[in-house]
């Protein structure tokens, strides 16, 4: 009966909490509005949730943000020097084709993101059987390296999560 009325509680919380901040205003009336939003879109989307993801290591999940966290941190300081430092033309940009392990789209989706979110990298494409990423590269001069590096810091652990 309750997971009828509340299909997504996560996504409630969350709803709720981004209404009442984005109004900057903490008062019953927002967290009531905010709660009303909560249960109403996830009850309304709910035909278009299948199902919901399953996470096989949770704790492996503040182990990936915290990487990704410092990833973001230290790639933000590389990105910074080459655009005051390095003129454009000496830049060796280039496309690089990661294959992927993965098999859920949740997990490929987040793996997407997260080079995405990665100051100096932008996933470009998802191949047609999802079996690889286009990723561009602000720099690199080791296209294998890149690829090495996405695949043990990231694709591995989200393989722990989602697999």
């Amino acid at each position: 009966m309750l997971t009828r009325l509340v299909p997504h509680p996560l996504l409630t919380i969350l709803i709720t909490v981004v209404w009442v901040l984005l109004n900057n205003d903490v008062s019953i009336a927002q967290a009531m509005i905010g709660l009303v939003l909560g249960l109403l879109i996830p009850k309304a989307t709910s035909a278009y949730w299948p199902g919901r993801p399953r996470m096989r290591a949770p704790l492996v999940v503040i182990e990936y943000l915290l990487i990704v966290l410092w990833d973001i941190v230290v790639s933000n300081v590389q990105v910074a020097y080459l655009v005051l430092f390095r003129r454009g033309d000496r830049l060796r940009t280039r496309y690089i084709t990661v294959p992927l392990v993965l098999t859920t789209p949740e997990a490929i989706t987040v793996l997407a993101g997260t080079i995405t979110m990665t100051p100096g990298t932008v996933t470009a494409d998802v191949s047609a059987d999802g079996r690889a990423l286009l990723v561009h590269c602000l720099e690199t001069d080791d296209p294998e390296a890149t690829i090495a590096r996405i695949k043990t810091r990231y694709e591995q652990r989200l393989k722990r999560i989602f697999e």
